[in-house]
């Protein structure tokens, strides 16, 4: 696949403010070793996967796989119309939707799947990585930061709110529109 060493450092780094539960980190262990085995041995025929297979693997619709394959991300073997997806697109496609899940849009990880060598040591692509993650992880508690403000200003609007109404009349609850 397209980076065994980009899967461990998601799993396993950096810094604390990596919060993993069990099952993701599972998840990502197995993406990374089903990498890893489509780059050494190559794929056999028994493990190729139809469409309807694969998106039913992964949680996502007959739609985003062909969107992925549009755009260059996934490249399923073809039998006629039938695609067959390999471990390789396996791996990617948990990439893909790891790097969503975590705010990268697609042509970021693109760019990082892409940069991926089987024969090297692969550190243009974890430097890559790292810088995104860092850039990305800056964005989100800054997101964060905005939300948090967001909801100690509502629940103060909320409070005064609560507060007039109840000067008003006994009831202060939510009256349908």
């Amino acid at each position: 696949m397209e980076a065994p060493a980009l899967l461990a450092f998601f799993t396993f780094g950096p810094g604390p403010n990596r919060k993993w539960n069990m099952q993701k980190m599972m998840e990502l262990r197995s993406a990374a070793d089903a990498a890893a085995k489509a780059s050494e041995i190559g794929v056999e025929a028994d493990g190729l996967v139809r469409i309807g297979e694969m998106a039913k693997r992964h949680g996502v619709s007959l739609r985003t796989l062909r969107f992925y394959e549009d755009k260059g991300l996934l490249a399923p073997k073809r039998e006629g119309s039938t695609r067959l997806y390999t471990n390789r697109d396996d791996a990617r496609l948990k990439l893909i939707l790891l790097g969503r899940r975590i705010g990268f849009p697609l042509r970021e990880v693109k760019q990082i799947i892409d940069l991926y060598d089987p024969a090297g040591p692969n550190t243009k692509q974890l430097k890559h990585a790292l810088c995104k993650s860092e850039k990305q992880l800056a964005r989100l508690n800054h997101q964060r930061t905005s939300i948090d403000e967001a909801i100690g200003e509502l629940s103060l609007v909320i409070d005064v709110v609560r507060g007039m109404l109840a000067r008003k009349k006994p009831a202060a609850e939510c009256a349908p529109l």
